[in-house]
C-alpha cells in the first residue's frame, strides 16, 4: 500500500478540482472555499459536471446531499445520475441538482419550528467541504434548512458560527495593525471507543437496542493493573486498526495516532487538526466507518460514552485553536507570553467566554450517555472551569493577585544516563481533569461524548469567542494609547473572571465546595445542563453573532431534552424486558435447582448438611423478588409528565435511580447465579474476547 498515493483517492479535492475544471471556474471556487465569498451559481454547472465525470470515474451511479441532521447522525437520500436519452440513458448531475435538493423534512426533529405537515426542506451544498465517493454513491457536504428558513442541521449554524468569529476576529487583529483575509477556527477530534467480539454482542439484546450494557456485574479483572494503556495490540485489533487507517486515509481524513485506552477493550484513534467544518464532517464519517470495517472484521465498535459500568466510558477531546490565513496561530503565547499584549487580550476574552457561557458549554455536550462520565472520575467534572498551566497560570496570578511573576522557560530534560537523548520540557503539564485546558498554543475542550456531533460544541465555542471579541473591539476602539488601553482591558477580564481558572486537580474532594463558594454551576444531569439554553442572555448571544434566531435556540434545547427522554425511556423499556423475559425467570430456575439439590441430600439423610444450600437460595430467593418489585417501580414510574422540562426532571431524578437499583439488585444475583443460568454473556465474555 502507497499511502501517499490512496490518501484522498475518494475525495473531490483541490488536486482533482484544479485538474477538472476550467480555471476560471477553479479560481472563483477557491475564492469561496478560502476567502468566503459568495458561490457565483454561474460555475455550478461546470462544477457538476466534472464532479459526476469523476464520481463515475470511480464506480459511482448515484448522488446524495449528504447532511447532518438534529440526530447527530447523518443522512442520505440517494438519486441515480442517469436520465432519459432516447431508448438509452445518459449519465447527468445538472448545476442545480449539486446545488439545491429537497429531501422530505417532515420525520427529522425540529422542536417545534414547524408543523409535521410541513414536510418540504431543502439541502444546500456546502462549497467548502468536499465532496466524496461512498459506496459508489457522491457525496455532496450540503447544510440543511426547513421550508420557512429554519435550519435543521448541524453544519448550518456551525458555519454561521465560524463566519461570526471570523468577522470579530479580524476586528480584533486590524486593532494591533494584523490584515488578513480569514480567520479560521481548527479542531482535531480525539476519538475513543470499544471493540468487542460480534457473536458475543448479538447475545446481548441491551448491547444491540441501547449501545450499553443495561445489566452486568463488574468483572474479577478490569483496568485496575492499568496493563491495557498502550499496550500492544491484539492481533485482530491491529488487524481492525490497520484497514480503518487505509479506509480513512482514502476520503482524506488525517488519521495519526491509534492505540490501547485505559479500560480493557477501549481504544482511541487521534487525527490531525482541521479546519472546523471539515473535521465536524471528517469525525461523522470517521464514526460511520469505524463500524463498517468492524464489521468486516467480526467485531462490533461501541461509541456509546459509558457500554460497561467499573472501567472508563469513551470521550472525545476537542482540540481548538484559532488561525490567520497568513498562519497565525492566535493561541500561540510565543516566548515570552507576558509581554505579548494580543496573545494576553485573546486568553482574556476566551476565559471571560468561558465564565459568562459556563452553562451552555455544559449543555452542550450534554445527553444521556455523558452524564454516566461526567464527574465520575474518569472525564472532566460536570463543573466548567479552565486549566492554563504553571507558566499561563503564574502570569495571570500575578495580573489578578498582584504576584510577583518569575518567567519559566523551556528546559533540557535528561534522565542522566549519557546515552539518552536530551528532550525539552514542556512549560507546561496537561491537566487530565480539566474540563477545558489549555494545552500550548490551544485549548483542549475534554467534556464531549463520544458519539456526540463535533458540531454543537464549537458552535458554542466560536459564538461566545466572537461575543468577547466583539466586546473588546467595542471598549479598545478609539483609545488613544491602545497599548496601555489594552492591558488595562486584559486585566479588568481577568481579575473579574479569575473565577474559571483552577489549576488543580479536578477529581479532588474539595473542589465541589470550592466551585460553589466560587459561584460555578454543577449541573450533573442533562435535566438540570440544558434548560441553561432557555436563559436570556444565552440566547442572546446567539442572536447577536447571528448563528440562531431564538426560535432556532429553543428548538434545539428541546430536541436534547427530547432526545434524552427518548433514550432513557428505550433503556428502561429494554430493561424491564430483559428483567421479566430472562434474568428473573433464569434466577427461579437456578433457586429450584437448588432446592432439588437440598431435597435431594435430605431424601439421602437428614444429617447431610445443607446450610450453604438453603442460605443461597433464600438470598437469591429474597433478591429475585426485591428485583421484580424494583421492576415494578420502575415500570410505574415511566408514565411522565406533558413537557420536556417536566419530563426530563422525572427523567434524571426518578428514572434514573430506579434504573440503577434494578441494576443493582440484578448484578448482585450474577454474582451468586450459576453461569450455566444467567441468560447473558458476562462482562468477561465482553472485554476479554477479542484475541
Amino acid at each position: 500500500m502507497n499511502v501517499t498515493e490512496i490518501f484522498g483517492s475518494n475525495v473531490f479535492n483541490d488536486e482533482v478540482m484544479k485538474n477538472l475544471l476550467p480555471k476560471e471556474v477553479y479560481n472563483s471556487l477557491k475564492r469561496t472555499i478560502n476567502e468566503g465569498e459568495p458561490i457565483d451559481t454561474n460555475i455550478a454547472s461546470a462544477v457538476a459536471n466534472a464532479m459526476k465525470d469523476w464520481a463515475v470515474s470511480k464506480g459511482a451511479t448515484h448522488y446524495t446531499h449528504w447532511f447532518q441532521p438534529l440526530t447527530n447522525l447523518t443522512a442520505e437520500k440517494h438519486d441515480s445520475f442517469i436520465e432519459p436519452s432516447g431508448d438509452k440513458v445518459i449519465m447527468q448531475l445538472t448545476g442545480k441538482s449539486l446545488i439545491v435538493g429537497e429531501p422530505d423534512a417532515s420525520s427529522f426533529p425540529s422542536g417545534g419550528t414547524r408543523m409535521t405537515s410541513a414536510a418540504r426542506g431543502y439541502t444546500a451544498w456546502d462549497p467548502t467541504s468536499p465532496a466524496f465517493v461512498k459506496e459508489h454513491t457522491l457525496c455532496i457536504p450540503t447544510v440543511f434548512v426547513s421550508y420557512t428558513g429554519e435550519t435543521l442541521d448541524k453544519k448550518a449554524p456551525l458555519l454561521k458560527s465560524m463566519t461570526a468569529l471570523d468577522t470579530q476576529a479580524k476586528r480584533l487583529l486590524k486593532l494591533f495593525g494584523i490584515e488578513c483575509r480569514k480567520v479560521s477556527t481548527t479542531v482535531g477530534p480525539e476519538q475513543e471507543y470499544f471493540l468487542i467480539d460480534e457473536d458475543v454482542y448479538l447475545q446481548r439484546k441491551d448491547l444491540q437496542l441501547t449501545g450499553r450494557t443495561l445489566f452486568g456485574a463488574v468483572s474479577s479483572r478490569g483496568q485496575e493493573l492499568e496493563d491495557h494503556y498502550f499496550g500492544a495490540l491484539k492481533g485482530r485489533v491491529a488487524e481492525f486498526m490497520r484497514d480503518l487507517d487505509e479506509t480513512l486515509w482514502r476520503f482524506g481524513i488525517y488519521a495519526k495516532t491509534e492505540h490501547n485506552e485505559v479500560a480493557p477493550a477501549q481504544h482511541e484513534l487521534a487525527p490531525i487538526f482541521s479546519t472546523t467544518n471539515v473535521a465536524v464532517d471528517d469525525n461523522q464519517l470517521t464514526m460511520e466507518l469505524m463500524k463498517k470495517v468492524a464489521k468486516k472484521h467480526h467485531l462490533v465498535c461501541l461509541l456509546h460514552e459509558k457500554p460497561f459500568e467499573g472501567v472508563n466510558g469513551s470521550g472525545k477531546h476537542n482540540n481548538w485553536s484559532l488561525s490567520t490565513d497568513t498562519g497565525l496561530n492566535l493561541l500561540d503565547p510565543g516566548e515570552y507570553p507576558e509581554r505579548n499584549t494580543r496573545f494576553m487580550l485573546i486568553l482574556a476574552c476566551v476565559l471571560a467566554a468561558v465564565d459568562d457561557y459556563q452553562g451552555i458549554l455544559r449543555a452542550c455536550v450534554a445527553s444521556a450517555g455523558n452524564d454516566h462520565r461526567l464527574g465520575a472520575n474518569e472525564a472532566p467534572p460536570a463543573i466548567v472551569s479552565a486549566y492554563l498551566g504553571d507558566q499561563l497560570g503564574a502570569i495571570v496570578d500575578s495580573i489578578v493577585l498582584g504576584k510577583e511573576y518569575v518567567p519559566k522557560r523551556a528546559v533540557p530534560g535528561s534522565i542522566g544516563v549519557p546515552e539518552s537523548p536530551i528532550f525539552p520540557i514542556d512549560m507546561t503539564d496537561r491537566n487530565r481533569t480539566s474540563p477545558f485546558a489549555f494545552t500550548g498554543n490551544k485549548f483542549e475542550f475534554r467534556m464531549l461524548g463520544s458519539q456526540a456531533s463535533v458540531a454543537d460544541p464549537n458552535i458554542v465555542l466560536n459564538t461566545i469567542a466572537a461575543q468577547k471579541f466583539s466586546e473588546a473591539v467595542d471598549e479598545l476602539s478609539g483609545a488613544k494609547d491602545f497599548e496601555k488601553a489594552c492591558k488595562d482591558y486584559t486585566e479588568k477580564l481577568l481579575k473579574k473572571h479569575y473565577r474559571i481558572v483552577f489549576n488543580y486537580n479536578g477529581y479532588g474532594p474539595d473542589w465541589e465546595a470550592e466551585a460553589e463558594r466560587r459561584g460555578l454551576l454543577n449541573s450533573k444531569t442533562t435535566a438540570d445542563a440544558v434548560p441553561e439554553f432557555f436563559k436570556k442572555e444565552n440566547i442572546d448571544v446567539f442572536v447577536k453573532q447571528g448563528v440562531y434566531t431564538e426560535k432556532e435556540v429553543i428548538a434545539r434545547a428541546n430536541i436534547q431534552l427530547e432526545n434524552y427522554i427518548k433514550t432513557i425511556n428505550i433503556e428502561a423499556l429494554t430493561m424491564i424486558e430483559m428483567a421479566r423475559q430472562d434474568i428473573y425467570p433464569s434466577v427461579n430456575g437456578y433457586i429450584a435447582e437448588i432446592c432439588s439439590v437440598i431435597a435431594a441430600k435430605r431424601a439421602v439423610s437428614e444429617r447431610m448438611s445443607c446450610k450453604a444450600d438453603v442460605s443461597l437460595a433464600e438470598e437469591l430467593s429474597r433478591l429475585n423478588e426485591a428485583f421484580a418489585k424494583a421492576v415494578n417501580k420502575l415500570e410505574k414510574d415511566l408514565n411522565l409528565p406533558a413537557g420536556e422540562q417536566a419530563a426530563s426532571q422525572k427523567i434524571a431524578h426518578t428514572v434514573v435511580p430506579d434504573m440503577e437499583e434494578v441494576r443493582r439488585l440484578s448484578d448482585c444475583m450474577e454474582k451468586l447465579c450459576s453461569s450455566d443460568y444467567w441468560p447473558y454473556p458476562t462482562y468477561t465474555d465482553l472485554l476479554y474476547s477479542v484475541r
